[in-house]
């Protein structure tokens, strides 16, 4: 597949990393060269300098045989204007955009995208994506990763493992004996820095980070089993009134079961508009930072921080601020990944990466085969990639254990008329079933293959 990535930012470079490493044939476009440089020296891909949506360097770049165009530059007007391009002069079938205005995401305007307008094919919303992991993360305040599948009725949770766990030590295929009506499966499993698939005799370990993939309704039972407690979320701070925070908080008000949110926002546009926006909702505004203003919002009653401001910095301190003044759980938003190793020794619970949960959207739309839905684990490390089952597809028809699936890779769960269903030796995979799998990244082309559907399936 000839792919063209316009921005070689933290997102569309790795974009390129993904697909560069399954052999696509992939070409980076940004105006700013040294960009292009470090992406053309790291990976297997063409490079061009310049505008990405000017048509002469989108030719340079190859898009009269290219069968997609992602454009994830910092701009939206520049990412539209790239499609509208790619699309009017050189009848690119696939292309993506990344777009963060709210004015361009509203409902009412979602004709502006048909292809007699302004034909993009999937618009990504960064600030709507990290928005939803943030809800995520405190509907499952016990993980520190999460991620929904099988239309909300399997999930993907991560889990750190104690000394006071009750099932360290103890092998993987006992656990299925001794919980054998437990719908959940561990697919992986980080220690000591690196990522793998477990095999049934592995034992799992304190320090152990566990990916585990669990029925909705066997949730609750799965964190008691591997040692957590389940407490019910009834206040939130939320440190950051932009379009992430705000949209926390309206998703907070609309749910039925009442939850206390208040937010603080340093910026008084922001806050102003915030509290216009919301009706039960109560809005600070100053910093976050400031001890006195963390009172007033009753940190220590709080049973979440959700700091999701646009300084990592500001956090990062805020969150152990706020957990020495008595808060139980703090959850950060980071971009800068390297800081990631810092959320254990600082205490802090969860993390949200905005560029893992861009990665993760725009992937959903790349996969070969009838592809719903893939999250990218860690520093693309790993893949979990719902699809269903085609005709053509090698696994169809044929049993769980007759399948030979690659040493990193994992089913974690299928659906099935409707119905989740734990994965077996002795299920059968058939046409129409609907199956999630964990790939270790360089399994991910095999996974790709065994689907096995050409790309007008897309």
């Amino acid at each position: 597949m000839k792919v063209i990535i316009c921005g070689a930012g933290q997102v569309g470079w790795q974009i390129a990393r993904h697909l560069s490493g399954e052999r696509n044939d992939v070409t980076v476009v940004d105006n700013n060269a040294e960009l292009v440089r470090r992406a053309t020296d790291a990976l297997d891909v063409q490079g061009i300098a310049g505008h990405a949506s000017y048509p002469d360097v989108l030719e340079r770049a190859g898009a009269r045989d290219a069968d997609m165009i992602i454009a994830a530059t910092y701009s939206d007007e520049v990412n539209m204007v790239t499609c509208q391009v790619a699309h009017s002069i050189f009848e690119v079938p696939r292309k993506i955009a990344r777009l963060r205005a709210q004015s361009y995401l509203t409902a009412i305007y979602s004709d502006l995208y048909r292809r007699d307008h302004m034909p993009i094919d999937v618009v990504i919303s960064p600030e709507r994506e990290v928005a939803e992991a943030a809800l995520r993360r405190l509907n499952a305040p016990a993980a520190f990763d999460t991620e929904m599948f099988l239309e909300g009725k399997a999930q993907l949770l991560g889990i750190q493992l104690d000394e006071n766990c009750p099932v360290v030590n103890t092998p993987l295929r006992q656990l299925t004996d001794l919980f054998s009506t437990l719908r959940a499966i561990v697919v992986g499993v980080r220690r000591n820095g690196k990522l793998f698939a477990p095999e049934p005799g592995d034992q799992l370990f304190p320090d152990d980070q566990v990916y585990v993939m669990a029925h909705f309704q066997d949730i609750n039972r799965t964190f008691e089993i591997f040692g957590k407690t389940v407490h019910r979320q009834e206040r939130v701070v939320i440190l950051g009134g932009g379009n992430v925070g705000l949209a926390v908080a309206r998703a907070l008000e609309g749910r039925a079961e009442r939850l206390r949110a208040r937010v603080i926002e340093k910026n008084r546009f922001n806050a102003e508009r915030a509290a216009d926006a919301l009706e039960r909702t109560i809005v600070l505004h100053g910093d976050g930072m400031n001890m006195d203003l963390l009172n007033e919002a009753g940190i220590d009653r709080a049973d979440a921080i959700l700091a999701v401001t646009d300084d990592d910095n500001t956090n990062l301190l805020a969150s152990v601020r706020a957990k020495q003044l008595g808060c139980p759980m703090a959850i950060a938003l980071i971009n800068d990944p390297t800081l990631i190793p810092l959320m254990e020794p600082l205490a802090i619970d969860a993390y949200i990466n905005p560029r893992a949960t861009t990665v993760s959207s725009i992937l959903r739309h790349i996969r070969h085969g009838r592809v719903r839905s893939v999250y990218s684990i860690g520093d693309a490390e790993a893949e979990v990639i719902e699809a269903q089952i085609l005709s053509p597809s090698p696994l169809a028809g044929r049993l769980i254990r007759d399948i030979e699936f690659p040493e990193g890779v994992l089913v974690g769960a299928v659906m099935k008329n409707g119905e989740v269903v734990k994965p077996t030796g002795d299920l059968r995979i058939d046409e129409g079933d609907v199956i999630v799998v964990f790939a270790l990244a360089a399994d991910v082309p095999e996974v790709e293959r065994l689907f096995q559907v050409s790309i007008d399936f897309f």
